[in-house]
């Protein structure tokens, strides 16, 4: 247990960890680790992995051919209303794929960083008599940064904090398609099952 003291009277200052600052620890290990230590970083790992490959798989789909692809950059809000879920899935994801690929790719080093340590020792085996850093950990450290948007000060914190919300979003926009899509058809086809069933069984037995 840590306490403040005051150290002239003796007297308790209470806890040296403000309540903000421990939900900010707390924020902090639950994005890292998952709240699980090295374990949710290997979950963090895979899940970096489907991170990019949702991504890779996002923009296949996405393709909308050479003739209308520029109009899937932009969301019309009154042309478009039945269609705006789809619409907004499919510029936001366009405009932040980047973005999500790089977070996807940085936060799987993040993850784990021994891996890519071996890998770059392997392209790049450490010569003691070189001065000069390794080009392998050159881009390490800019997957870091990167990660973190810690260069160019507050501006490119504040283009960060904006796609950093995009994941969201998209998780959003994109529950609802797969709703519309698949899971809603689903439970109509397997409602009008049950009712054909049933329909059956009263039959037979009448």
């Amino acid at each position: 247990m840590q306490r403040l003291f005051n150290p002239y009277t003796g007297a308790d200052l209470g806890d040296p960890l403000r309540a903000g600052f421990r939900f900010i620890l707390w924020l902090a290990d639950l994005h890292d680790n998952l709240l699980h230590g090295k374990t949710g970083l290997r979950w963090n790992a895979a899940g970096a992995i489907f991170t990019i490959l949702l991504c890779l798989t996002g923009a296949v789909i996405w393709w909308p051919g050479i003739r209308s692809w520029r109009s899937s950059l932009t969301v019309s809000w009154k042309e478009n209303r039945k269609g705006l879920n789809w619409a907004l899935h499919s510029a936001l994801g366009f405009w932040s794929l980047t973005f999500i690929v790089m977070w996807g790719i940085s936060g799987l080093y993040l993850s784990i960083p021994e891996s890519f340590n071996a890998a770059v020792d392997f392209l790049e085996p450490v010569q003691e008599s070189s001065k000069t850093t390794r080009l392998g950990d050159q881009v390490l450290f800019w997957l870091s940064r990167l990660h973190f948007g810690r260069f160019a000060g507050l501006p490119v914190e504040i283009i960060w904090t904006i796609f950093g919300l995009m994941p969201a979003v998209l998780f959003v926009t994109g529950t609802l398609m797969w709703w519309k899509r698949v899971l809603r058809p689903w439970m109509r086809r397997r409602l009008v099952n049950n009712v054909e069933a049933q329909s059956a069984d009263t039959s037979i037995h009448a």
